[in-house]
């Protein structure tokens, strides 16, 4: 489908590519297997959402992209680099559930922040904080400070600062976790906004059903620990001509379509946890003859 988002900056192959990639953690109660055999691939511009039972590993995983976690095994690269490379060179940046503003810094100087912490000159941080304040909307709030920003504000800050050193990549744990439903909703609609103007990709994970679909090119379902790819449900909806993912599409029948088989597979992967048979989407998109899910038996 198209996704209505401007092509990244060039880039040397898939936005991210994992490979059979396990994670087990060693704690005082014993051994935790996190993830097992994970093969997912996000292509450049592709908005890719997580989405699993709670303690699935969809976080792990993102931090292992993110380079905050070191896998046990498999590989993972971003735009052909290695995790450490990719994080080294400011290829992505990071938005959590907490804003993580810094209550003593404006919200100008919060979003210069990484910039400031990479020798970036006065001017030019200026001149890309203003960018990023029109960019998420709050350019008359640019010497405020975060106490006095609502929630959702304080979001929209964040992204600004994951943008500000203009990554072709972005990686979101739970960003509108905590905000009402109606913020939440337009939330959703800014950052779709947002990643159409950048052509950035995106790694969202969320628990919320309706906003993998209304947010994602393709969603995956994760089964409960060890976290695997149950399936992979491509959002397939016609966006107009205009090629907008906008508020009308949360009424549109494709959209339920789309919450419908993502929670069949959430369902699917709950009943088949712990059996040796459980289905699992080994391979990303690859060409026109995979747009839809191919079941396989895991190896």
């Amino acid at each position: 489908m198209s996704s209505g988002r401007k092509n990244a900056a060039p880039t040397t192959g898939a936005a991210v590519s994992v490979g059979r990639l396990d994670k087990v953690f060693d704690t005082k109660g014993g051994t935790v297997h996190a993830l097992q055999g994970i093969d997912v691939e996000v292509a450049a511009g592709e908005f890719v959402s997580l989405i699993g039972p709670s303690g699935c590993g969809k976080s792990t995983l993102l931090r292992i992209i993110a380079d905050l976690e070191q896998p046990t095994g498999g590989t993972v690269t971003v735009f052909g680099k290695d995790a450490r490379r990719a994080r080294l060179d400011q290829d992505y940046g990071i938005a959590f559930q907490q804003s993580g503003l810094l209550g003593w810094r404006t919200i100008a100087a919060n979003i210069e922040l990484p910039l400031e912490l990479h020798g970036v000159g006065a001017r030019d941080r200026h001149a890309r904080s203003a960018e990023l304040l029109d960019l998420v909307g709050l350019t008359e709030f640019a010497d405020r400070f975060p106490d006095q920003l609502s929630g959702g504000m304080q979001q929209r800050v964040a992204i600004a600062r994951s943008l500000a050193e203009r990554p072709n990549l972005l990686l979101m744990d739970e960003p509108f976790g905590a905000l009402d439903e109606m913020t939440r909703e337009r939330m959703q609609t800014e950052l779709v906004r947002i990643c159409a103007e950048t052509g950035a990709a995106v790694v969202f994970v969320t628990h919320s059903i309706p906003e993998a679909a209304f947010l994602s090119d393709r969603v995956v379902v994760m089964s409960p620990r060890p976290g695997r790819i149950q399936r992979v449900v491509d959002v397939d909806v016609d966006l107009g001509p205009a090629h907008e993912r906008t508020d009308a599409l949360r009424e549109d029948r494709r959209f339920f379509g789309a919450v419908t088989a993502i929670r069949e597979a959430l369902h699917a992967g709950s009943a088949s946890a712990g059996t040796p048979d459980g289905a699992q989407r080994i391979t990303g998109p690859t060409g026109p003859d995979d747009r839809h899910d191919r079941l396989t038996e895991p190896a």
